[in-house]
């Protein structure tokens, strides 16, 4: 995977959804891409490989982290001009409840952009998008991107 994005490629569903299968842990766990109106959400089906308690059962909480990271990461690529990867700063993960064995969404907001640093949060959810099974709050490094001499 590169750091340099390609922002012609990245502005449609199947190019971020080939973004997304370049990532490897993310193309493991099974994410997915959908770009409806504007909204971009992950979608995670249900694997049996994904969870992480099965007495529960329960997916992994590392399962539904790297989801709602995966979801950040989009949503900033998406909506700031750079030519670059975000970098994480810090992540916080709210877990709020068991995230059952079924398919799982995200979707990320960027709550505030200044030139540098970017403030995210972003939610997972299963059947009912107002009970979330997790929440994220994080800090995202931005670089700048390169001016051309034209």
């Amino acid at each position: 995977m590169s750091a340099f994005l390609n922002r012609d490629e990245i502005k449609t569903e199947a190019g971020l959804q080939a973004f997304v299968d370049s990532i490897p842990y993310a193309n493991f766990i099974g994410v997915g891409v959908r770009k409806v109106g504007g909204e971009l959400t992950c979608v995670l089906p249900f694997k049996d490989g994904n969870v992480g308690n099965p007495m529960l059962p329960a997916l992994h909480g590392g399962v539904v982290s790297a989801l709602l990271e995966t979801a950040v990461i989009l949503q900033v690529i998406c909506e700031i001009d750079s030519e670059h990867l975000p970098k994480p700063v810090n992540i916080n993960i709210d877990y709020l409840r068991s995230a059952k064995p079924v398919e799982t969404y995200a979707r990320a907001y960027i709550t505030k952009q200044g030139r540098r640093v970017a403030n995210v949060r972003a939610e997972a959810w299963q059947a009912d998008r107002a009970r979330p099974v997790a929440a994220l709050h994080g800090h995202f490094l931005l670089a700048p991107r390169i001016k051309s001499d034209d």
